[in-house]
């Protein structure tokens, strides 16, 4: 069971502070829509193409260029919604955000900030003490990115390359709900999970794909709970925002060393700044940017461009009704359906493609082994050599015929684990490696006894100590292991052991 609050258990305690301290962290996550047009043109998103080579005259800002709006962008929109339990807001406007960026040529961003297509959702973040927080989901609203600078191809000029200009993005808004670092990283990753789930975002942070804008104030223990009552912002402090973080370990440092900057200030009689700043991972420290904008410092007004947005209630229907099975539905099932653990059902459905590989290989087989084959000896395999399951040498049904061969006594474990190993190195079907290289268990008694009456009679010795200390009975089991080529069936071996000795 999974204890579901609000309320952070304990305040944040910060090594060196005169006082206890609680964390508030509300994020602003930019997901990049995965769509093959961007947002407002036809132009590909198709990432690692030569620079400028994925321009529409739309996104030049070519004098006379009016946009489209990408109806399957909305489309994605509106099911990542649906997936984070969220209102869907049947009518919705582009504005436009009015500021210089050297990289979007139009000199004005077209987002959505009076009428947004996603209104209030929830996450449920689950953390490693087997407790469950609810991060409240303001928003999510989509917007165009803007392209990217390059500043290190020549000393005295900056490169520009517009392939990311106008690739539509969703801005997934939460509320101050998070507490902690961990909590921060731990919200980040159920956000990815769900929308790889929903095939909305592909979640690489690496490329840019996802990235957050964390926002972190400190407030003295009580505080929080007051802004819960009144939803009353004036009870938090002043915050500040952390740019572009698109790691899950950098975000963590940041919100830790970016609190400590504000509590020195705090305790030493300063006041903070609402300011954006950014984290340098290798100095440890966040540096400011400039001052916090609101939003009139944008000068926002409707796109003159774009007709406002209408969608009808059967087409969001229709969409909510291809929903795939999302994480903590499955988890929930494999729970019951394959009789798993709950951290071994968490380890399975972390990813979509690691569900739908365990859900094929225990398909029809028992799923406490088929789970322990997966998490353990595949994806521990994987692990050690940096591939994810995708690269997965070992095919479902090469994986299936292994547990097979183990379910019909055709194998040990012991020898299971060698077939793996040939499986993985060589490929191949498992049940004709087993038959060509004579790896099939032994499980003729008349063998194994044979083996074990030879055993017992040249240690006359052994025998009398296992007679008094039954525990070095298993010396035998092993030996009969050795002298069968570790084929002979463990339990039938330590049943004849036990026999032959009277224990």
């Amino acid at each position: 069971m999974l204890d579901l609050t609000y309320d952070m258990p304990k305040p944040k305690t910060i090594a060196g502070a005169k006082h206890d301290w609680e964390l508030v962290i509300g994020m602003e996550v930019h997901a990049q829509v995965s769509s093959n047009a961007k947002l407002f043109s036809g132009a590909s998103t198709k990432f690692g193409a030569e620079p400028n080579a994925n321009v529409a005259f739309v996104d030049a800002a070519m004098p006379g260029m009016l946009p489209v709006i990408n109806e399957y962008c909305v489309e994605q929109a509106v099911r990542t919604g649906l997936g984070l339990k969220a209102e869907i807001n049947l009518k919705s406007a582009f504005d436009r955000k009015n500021y210089f960026y050297p990289d979007l040529p139009q000199g004005y961003q077209i987002s959505q900030l009076y009428h947004p297509i996603v209104g209030e959702g929830e996450v449920l973040v689950e953390m490693g003490d087997g407790t469950a927080r609810v991060v409240r989901i303001e928003r999510i609203h989509m917007e165009q990115d803007a392209g990217k600078s390059i500043h290190d191809m020549d000393p005295n000029m900056s490169f520009v390359d517009l392939n990311r200009t106008g690739v539509c993005l969703m801005e997934i808004v939460s509320r101050p709900d998070i507490r902690g670092p961990e909590e921060a990283a731990a919200y980040i990753a159920k956000l990815r999970q769900i929308m790889r789930y929903l095939g909305t975002c592909d979640g690489n942070m690496q490329n840019g794909n996802l990235r957050a804008d964390v926002n972190v104030s400190i407030c003295l223990p009580g505080a929080y709970e007051k802004y819960q009552e009144t939803q009353d912002f004036s009870h938090l402090g002043t915050r500040c925002e952390i740019k572009n973080m698109n790691s899950m370990r950098f975000i963590q440092q940041a919100i830790e060393v970016e609190a400590r900057r504000q509590i020195a200030i705090v305790e030493g009689g300063g006041e903070i700044e609402q300011e954006t700043r950014l984290y340098d991972p290798d100095k440890g420290e966040t540096r400011s940017m400039r001052s916090k904008e609101e939003a009139h410092d944008y000068r926002y007004f409707p796109d003159p461009d774009l007709l406002p947005l209408e969608i009808e209630q059967t087409w969001v229907d229709d969409i909510a009704s291809k929903l795939p099975e999302l994480p903590d539905d499955k988890k929930a099932r494999f729970v019951t359906e394959f009789g798993l653990t709950d951290y071994d059902a968490s380890v399975l459905t972390a990813e979509v493609e690691s569900a739908a590989y365990f859900e094929e290989v225990a398909q029809n087989r028992n799923g406490k082994l088929a789970a322990n084959w997966v998490i353990n000896e595949l994806f521990g395999r994987l692990k050690k050599e940096d591939h994810d399951i995708t690269d997965s040498p070992v095919s479902p049904a090469q994986l299936g015929g292994i547990i097979d061969l183990i379910a019909s006594d055709a194998i040990s474990g012991k020898i299971a684990k060698d077939l793996f190993e040939i499986v993985y190195t060589e490929g191949g079907d498992p049940a004709q490696i087993v038959e060509e290289r004579g790896m099939k268990q032994v499980t003729d008694t008349g063998a194994i006894e044979a083996a074990l009456v030879e055993i017992i009679a040249a240690n006359p010795a052994q025998v009398e100590k296992a007679k008094i200390n039954p525990k070095l009975a298993g010396w035998f089991v092993g030996q009969v292991m050795k002298a069968t080529g570790g084929k002979a069936n463990p339990k039938a071996v330590n049943e004849l052991v036990s026999q032959k000795l009277g224990l």
